[in-house]
């Protein structure tokens, strides 16, 4: 049986994931500049732009403080994503009396002009998608990620990464048609 050598990216970034466990500030600061791109698609999939930026902040800082408890470096991207999916869920529990995109009325939208009004509806459309679509399409068209960076961050395989842009697209297109 032959050992396969781990890429220097994959071996790399652990070593980074390591440093951050061990308290290195620094380490934790590039793992920021790595991941705050896909914590923010995963928070923009499921709250108010406003709010996303705050909430990857408040993610952030609840990794930081957890960070010694991961087992290993190699589930960083998925303990990192799950802490960005559970404060969007508490955002959802504390903030009960907000209306949320799926359930505004055309008039609730922003009234700044009509490429506001545009994006906030093509919003709207992508949070009604199934999860895995959400995520990777506003990874891929609002952090303007490609496609094999986005394959790179969550742990996806390319091909699975394809798949969920070209089903995303199909179905948000039905859905953009329909309005």
């Amino acid at each position: 049986m032959q050992l396969m050598a781990m890429p220097a990216a994959t071996s790399e970034e652990d070593a980074t994931i390591r440093a951050a466990m061990d308290g290195d500030r620094a380490a934790f600061g590039e793992l920021y500049v790595r991941y705050a791109r896909i914590v923010h698609a995963i928070l923009l999939a499921r709250v108010p732009p406003g709010d996303a930026e705050d909430l990857v902040q408040d993610v952030f800082m609840s990794a930081m403080r957890q960070l010694r408890g991961l087992r290993t470096a190699s589930a960083f991207r998925g303990w990192l994503s799950a802490i960005a999916r559970n404060r969007a869920i508490d955002y959802h529990r504390e903030s009960r009396d907000r209306i949320s995109l799926e359930d505004a009325a055309p008039g609730d939208l922003p009234p700044s002009g009509e490429a506001n009004q545009d994006s906030f509806l093509v919003m709207a459309a992508i949070r009604a998608l199934p999860e895995a679509y959400r995520e990777t399409l506003i990874m891929r068209l609002v952090e303007g990620m490609t496609g094999p960076e986005i394959a790179e961050r969550t742990g996806l395989t390319p091909d699975s990464v394809r798949v969920n842009l070209c089903r995303g697209m199909k179905m948000l297109r039905e859905k953009l048609e329909m309005k």
